[in-house]
């Protein structure tokens, strides 16, 4: 600013003078600095001054050199009329007859982008390996994937440098196992590299995968990745769900979002599409997630070979939760429609079939599968098959298989601005599912403060430290009784989010997830932001807990403390943290009374929560909705 000051004023006064104006506005903002500040802008000044040269513009361009095209030449023909105009810059040039006809885009364009923004990206080293799966779990933008497959799908058709690893798991004899990145998808965040718990015993700090130059990989795993994918994805049933290594077996239904490089967020997605993306409806809360997850002009919600995947839809700020409660009454409205349908026409359908339809079990994925089944037997006898309210039978037939809602967004809107509607479809007796993304902090307007930014973090509206404790989100909801209620970090403890994400989807009625999301607002190196989410847990800053009114009814205590007594200060983990630090350095005695009150504020709350799990809970059914009792 200063050498753009300089050089304006030296444009009108002597050399002199405009320095002399320059050092008088450094001194009055640096005080005693200013001298030193106005000598270094002067050697900056002097010294580009000194290294310019002439450089010479040739008549004609001669380089052999071309910009690569914005999309590959294999893209569907959509992609390439339009997306790629848009990623070419040249989107005013489209006409509005290339545009679809009623607005819908194509969804998984994202994989058409091929951004290719990383210096460095993860090279898998399958000799150190133990397939713990950490790093596709924690991938931010699934850009690393781990697959299973029949050993002889690869003999004589990978390329040369595909790399495989037998399949150490008994519930998949013979079959091989490949870690795999995107290079053109990966950010090169090294978040995969920072979890990797495999190290080599004869190379120092080599671990089972590294970071390493894009350029001298780039064309072998490109070619590698194009083989990866086309290798067939597992079998859902065959995988066990419940384990690390066989949940990132299954296919990612999200992905290469523009997020930021090492999100926070954007694991905790892409962990629900890979359980509950082929039958996902999505209610979006405008924020970050729905920045990255409803661009234009690509999309990062894509599908499976069967054409299924989420449908997504962004709300307002202050009613995403009402709008995801209006998704489910309508999904609910749609399956009590078909199945009256259903059992008003089993004399022309076949009892056998309306039956199985009716009585299946749809709690696991053998179960929707056969329905799946059953409502494509039902689809083709509705096609050769007319009598009375058939085709509206049709039109509502694919509600038979169940629904996964939905509601998702920040904490700027569960804490905030959409509190008041969260609040309300908590106290529903309705089967919603809701996410929480938590940064502690408006992220996608900029950094403002809100009710889950803790006491003492420097945030807008809260620039000499926040001097209230954060609100208590989960408890809110604990109080009711009858909502399934998680707070987990995926980095911290990845079994106990597996585990509460199966959970909530599983519990019939309201389930709301708070899932721990560090960002770039929070001041850390984000390659590291998976294991500094073990830091948070450790300090008791953020508790893991899972409350299931299920274990009530069985007659156990419903609330479980998964994470353990803090074995580090407040003031240490804060020490890790700009947002926490920047207060320490500007006003350390300020900072030294937030930061006890925010010790006090994390013994209080572990207290609290230590007690809330020795209570057992008598929790009764509330009116048109029975708790189902756990096994």
């Amino acid at each position: 600013v200063m050498q753009t000051c300089f050089f304006a004023l030296a444009e009108v006064l002597p050399r002199d003078e405009a320095i002399g104006h320059i050092k008088k506005a450094i001194e009055k903002t640096y005080g005693k600095r200013g001298e030193t500040v106005v000598r270094k802008n002067c050697e900056a000044v002097d010294s580009a001054v000194a290294a310019l040269h002439q450089v010479e513009v040739p008549a004609t361009a001669t380089s052999a050199i071309h910009r690569t095209p914005p999309v590959p030449d294999n893209s569907p023909d959509f992609v390439k009329r339009v997306t790629g105009m848009m990623l070419a810059g040249l989107g005013d040039l489209l006409p509005v007859s290339a545009l679809p006809v009623d607005g819908t885009f194509m969804t998984g364009t994202t994989q058409y982008e091929k951004r290719g923004i990383a210096l460095n990206i993860p090279i898998w080293d399958p000799d150190i390996c133990i397939q713990c799966g950490l790093c596709a779990l924690v991938c931010p933008h699934a850009a690393i994937r781990s697959k299973a497959f029949p050993a002889a799908s690869c003999n004589g058709n990978a390329p040369e440098g595909f790399q495989t690893l037998m399949w150490s798991g008994k519930e998949l004899p013979d079959h091989k196992m490949a870690i795999q990145v995107a290079p053109d998808d990966c950010t090169g965040c090294g978040v995969c590299v920072d979890v990797c718990p495999a190290r080599s015993k004869e190379v120092a700090k080599h671990k089972a995968i590294n970071m390493e130059p894009k350029l001298d990989h780039l064309d072998r795993e490109r070619a590698n990745w194009d083989f990866f994918v086309s290798l067939p994805e597992i079998d859902r049933s065959a995988v066990k769900h419940d384990q690390i290594k066989g949940s990132q077996l299954l296919q990612p239904l999200f992905e290469f979002s523009g997020a930021c490089a090492g999100c926070g967020e954007t694991p905790y997605i892409k962990l629900m599409t890979q359980y509950f993306g082929d039958r996902a409806i999505i209610a979006n809360a405008t924020g970050c997630s729905s920045i990255f997850g409803g661009n234009l002009p690509t999309t990062p919600y894509c599908t499976d070979a069967n054409g299924r995947g989420p449908a997504w839809a962004n709300s307002l700020f202050e009613d995403n939760a009402e709008f995801g409660l209006g998704m489910k009454l309508a999904v609910d409205a749609q399956q009590d429609l078909a199945r009256r349908l259903l059992k008003e026409s089993a004399s022309a359908l076949g009892d056998d079939l309306v039956t199985a339809i009716l009585d299946a079990d749809q709690t696991n994925e053998d179960g929707i599968a056969t329905v799946r089944q059953h409502v494509a037997a039902l689809r083709q006898k509705l096609h050769s098959t007319t009598f009375e309210n058939s085709a509206l039978l049709l039109s509502v037939a694919d509600s038979l298989v169940k629904r996964s809602v939905w509601i998702m967004g920040g904490d700027g809107w569960a804490y905030d601005i959409g509190f008041g509607g969260l609040d309300h479809v908590l106290a529903s007796n309705h089967d919603v599912n809701i996410l929480v993304l938590d940064t502690e902090v408006y992220s996608n307007t900029g950094g403002q403060a809100s009710k889950a930014t803790p006491r003492a973090a420097i945030a807008k509206f809260a620039a000499g430290g926040k001097a209230i404790r954060r609100k208590d989100l989960g408890m809110i909801a604990v109080d009711y009784g009858h909502v399934y209620v998680a707070q987990v970090a995926i980095g911290a403890n990845p079994l106990q989010t597996l585990k509460a994400f199966q959970e909530a989807e599983s519990y019939q009625g309201p389930s709301l997830i708070i899932a721990f999301s560090p960002c770039i607002a929070h001041g850390i190196d984000m390659s590291t932001m998976m294991t500094h989410q073990k830091d948070a847990v450790n300090s008791a800053f953020w508790p893991l807990f899972r409350f299931d009114p299920r274990e009530a009814q069985a007659g156990k205590r419903p609330f479980r403390l998964d994470s353990r007594k803090a074995s580090m200060t407040f003031r240490d983990y804060a020490a890790t943290e700009a947002r926490f630090a920047a207060l320490a350095r500007s006003n350390p005695k300020e900072a030294d009374r937030l930061f006890a009150l925010a010790q006090r504020d994390i013994n209080d709350q572990w207290h609290f929560y230590e007690q809330m799990a020795g209570v057992e809970r008598e929790i009764p059914a509330i009116s048109g909705f029975e708790l189902p009792v756990t096994n």
